[in-house]
């Protein structure tokens, strides 16, 4: 029985793979370990079988005894602790929702419905490095992958509405403090049907922009407003989660030549689910009916949203996907420029498909071998 040691499974993307898990039974048939950074010692967590003591997730000698490592503690960690392992000599597998090990030449980024062929050809030629995409990337492939596969697509742009919860918890806390502050400041106007629309457009204002308002996370106000800048600047003028669109989608895909991937990523003032509307330039003229039922027939959790007011503000929405793998895909119509150009929305639960998923279901391909 592998032994398999879960790291950081209490933040976000932690508990929401451990959650699947044990809704998949994945626990059955594996000898599980977590271990922590700061809860050494303490009681593991209840997962429906008796699991040893917390370990210590910096302690080489505990992972070298592991046959997989899956970690969802971040970037940070892995820089600090992947290389004194392997530096060890521990020829496990290495299954990893952050991104620091992402681009490696020797590293595989997993999203099995979209490029499992990738994936198996990279176990049989011995790669032990898994790590989980780019959180938009993953979702965008969920939805229009197969677009990619049938080299339907000559280049696109996609535009993403990306939740405070891609930042963490501590946004996610920042968010919702912001709302509760406009709201409270605002209650005796709201409650007053004769206030005046445009004092209380000062008074919320007024309020997103006071020196009180929560801010330390986001560096300005999200609620009401949105955050036009994700991550860190890279030469060319894109940020790197714009980066991330061409570099890893084509890594996904092992595209060759790659194919040009650009636009820009926006926070929103949502707590889960990431959106996007794409815009893509097609190799040729497809009928949409078609695009649709190939879209449709990608895999089990996409599906369409018809092109109607009502589909869509019922369907295509972060309040209804969250906590759900569904994949809408909607607002689908040949643009003005012509018809070689399709316009795309879709949006899914970036802590599932976009996080916690690909990684869970990588642990499942490893444990089926």
């Amino acid at each position: 029985m592998q032994k398999v040691a879960l790291i950081g499974y209490r933040g976000m993307v932690g508990s929401v793979l451990v959650e699947r898990m044990i809704s998949e039974n994945d626990f059955s048939g594996i000898e599980p370990f977590f271990a922590s950074t700061s809860q050494a010692g303490e009681k593991g967590p209840d997962i429906g079988m008796e699991v040893p003591p917390v370990a210590d997730a910096l302690d080489i000698d505990f992972l070298s005894g592991m046959d997989i490592i899956l970690t969802c503690q971040g970037s940070d960690y892995t820089k600090k602790v992947y290389p004194a392992l392997r530096k060890n000599g521990w020829k496990g597998y290495w299954i990893d929702a952050a991104s620091a090990l992402r681009m490696n030449d020797d590293s595989v980024i997993v999203l099995d419905p979209v490029n499992r062929p990738v994936i198996d050809k990279a176990l049989q030629r011995g790669v032990l490095d898994f790590i989980g995409g780019n959180c938009t990337v993953s979702l965008m492939l969920m939805a229009i992958g197969a677009l990619f596969r049938k080299g339907y697509i000559e280049w696109m742009t996609s535009m993403t509405y990306q939740a405070a919860s891609g930042s963490g918890a501590k946004n996610m806390r920042e968010l919702v403090a912001q709302m509760a502050g406009i709201g409270h400041n605002a209650e005796t106007m709201l409650s007053d049907p004769a206030a005046g629309i445009l004092a209380l457009d000062r008074n919320v204002l007024e309020t997103m922009k006071s020196d009180a308002f929560e801010t330390g996370q986001f560096g300005a106000p999200l609620a009401g407003s949105l955050l036009p800048w994700i991550d860190a600047k890279m030469e060319n003028g894109q940020t790197k989660e714009e980066w991330k669109g061409f570099a890893e989608t084509n890594k996904i895909l092992a595209a060759e030549p790659p194919i040009p991937i650009d636009g820009i990523c926006v926070r929103i003032g949502a707590m889960r689910c990431h959106s996007q509307a794409m815009t893509i330039k097609l190799t040729k003229d497809i009928p949409v009916d078609e695009i649709e039922d190939l879209i449709q027939s990608a895999n089990e959790w996409v599906r369409i949203v018809q092109n109607t007011k009502e589909d869509s503000l019922k369907s295509l929405t972060p309040a209804a996907v969250t906590g759900t793998l569904e994949i809408p895909v909607g607002r689908i119509r040949k643009l003005n420029m012509g018809n070689h150009y399709l316009g795309v929305f879709t949006v899914g639960d970036q802590l599932l498909w976009g996080a916690a998923e690909p990684v869970r279901r990588m642990l499942g391909i490893l444990k089926n071998r």
